[in-house]
């Protein structure tokens, strides 16, 4: 058992203010391997106010000490990588290869691109006789999923350090023990005092507290729309700024001349991938209704090829979800898409056979789905995809917008005018094209460059 019940506060760590311990679950055999204790609004207080103190000098540090900085953070993130991406695999049961391919390397890569940018960006520019100065806004709370930890963790953390900020970082108490090593990693670099503080708890109290803060200028939160909404409720009275990146529901689109097997390949990989739990996975399949037959066939085949199993096996492509919770909540969604008549081509209720312990699903593919039904609204979060039959390409566009969320999209085509004609009609976030995105989010070895 891994004890991560210390907080990290100005520059050490420290005991909560009382103690509130919470068991953390391995999802892949429900053993325990780690205790955290939740924290208070008080443990919000002296984080925030030690951040306060740190930002008055950090402010004014030069763009070269923070250069230097994330170079000493890249270089001990680096030796410590395979030891993050075990952790990853311990703590949410992402397959091994995957947190060595992705979960781990995204972290760094995130510090890399920002040194990167650090390098030449441009902080004053005199237009006319008026000066333009960016500065640091201030303490920024970040409160962060177990999904992608690292990957979330340090799109916030890298350009936050850069810009000259502070911050106080609240992740998911299911998903400690990367925090815990990734706040290590950055004792480890030298980061001066108060400048990052970490704290874990519990959405409603820790991260209410942090988004209401009135000595916190800005919240950056991603996790679930229900979340969002609640921190967006508690920081408008400070009239704080708040960034967010919530739920997805995302349409793959596949128009009628793309190479329907290969399209319908990839857009499951990436739908199961990380055991569905991807806020921007490509959940929706939208196919021709002629090709529907065919594409649930593909479909099928697809989902049925995932070998899934101990996360830390190498061959394992599917590890399970992340939690007793999310294990229960898929299984109420695969079970009100049974109800609702959608059509079961593959995978179903229960746990895949041969599984009698962990929090594993089957990959599930539905087909014949309409865009009314619970798993066509709903954000699974989960290896579930739904199959919807669209008439033209107009029909597509219009049941690809018709969703609450609006993250991600994806389209797919042999003609690329066509396929971004398509993209520029969805109303999403962003939009990937013809399957290499699909690659480069899913499975890959980021780029350090």
């Amino acid at each position: 058992m891994k004890d991560c019940r210390q907080f990290y506060i100005d520059g050490k760590w420290i005991s909560p203010t009382r103690a509130h311990d919470l068991t953390v679950i391995n999802p892949a055999n429900e053993a325990p391997i780690a205790t955290v204790s939740l924290g208070s609004s008080a443990d919000v207080d002296k984080a925030v106010a030690a951040a306060k103190r740190a930002f008055e000098s950090y402010s004014e540090t030069t763009r070269e000490e923070r250069l230097a900085l994330l170079r000493r953070i890249i270089d001990v993130y680096q030796s410590r990588k395979n030891e993050m991406a075990e952790a990853i695999s311990e703590e949410m049961g992402a397959p091994i290869s995957l947190s060595r391919a992705a979960q781990a390397p995204v972290g760094l890569s995130h510090f890399s691109e920002v040194a990167r940018i650090l390098g030449y960006y441009e902080f004053e520019r005199l237009q006319g006789s008026t000066l333009m100065r960016k500065e640091p806004i201030g303490v920024c709370g970040l409160i962060t999923p177990w999904n992608w930890p690292m990957n979330q963790i340090a799109c916030k953390v890298a350009p936050g350090l850069a810009a000259g900020c502070t911050m106080v970082l609240k992740p998911s108490e299911i998903a400690p023990l990367s925090a815990s090593l990734f706040t290590q990693i950055l004792h480890d670099s030298g980061l001066p005092r108060g400048v990052f503080n970490m704290l874990h708890g519990e959405g409603p109290i820790v991260g209410s507290a942090i988004a209401s803060h009135p000595d916190v200028t800005m919240v950056s939160f991603t996790g679930s729309t229900r979340g969002g909404i609640a921190v967006a409720l508690s920081a408008a009275p400070s009239v704080k700024r708040v960034t967010q990146e919530l739920g997805g529901k995302s349409a793959n689109i596949i128009l009628d001349d793309a190479d329907l097997h290969q399209a319908v390949r990839e857009g499951v990989q990436a739908c199961i991938r990380n055991t569905g739990q991807s806020c921007n996975a490509p959940s929706r399949m939208l196919v021709p209704r002629s090709n529907i037959v065919e594409a649930a066939a593909a479909a099928k085949s697809a989902a049925e090829a995932a070998k899934i199993g101990d996360p830390f096996l190498e061959d394992t492509g599917i590890g399970p979800l992340a939690s007793k919770a999310q294990y229960e909540k898929v299984q109420r969604l695969i079970l009100q898409g049974i109800q609702e008549g959608a059509k079961l081509i593959t995978g179903g209720l229960g746990r895949p056979e041969g599984i009698s312990k962990g929090y594993f699903v089957k990959p599930t593919v539905f087909s014949d789905v309409n865009n009314e039904m619970a798993i066509a609204r709903e954000e699974i979060f989960g290896p579930v995809l739904c199959i919807i039959p669209y008439e033209d390409e107009d029909d597509a566009v219009r049941i690809a917008n018709d969703t609450p969320f609006g993250l991600s999209g994806y389209v797919t085509s042999r003609d690329i005018e066509r396929a971004r004609r398509v993209s520029k009609r969805i109303r999403s976030g962003n939009i990937h094209i013809n399957g290499l995105e699909l690659k480069a989010i899913f499975g890959f070895e980021p780029g350090l460059q």
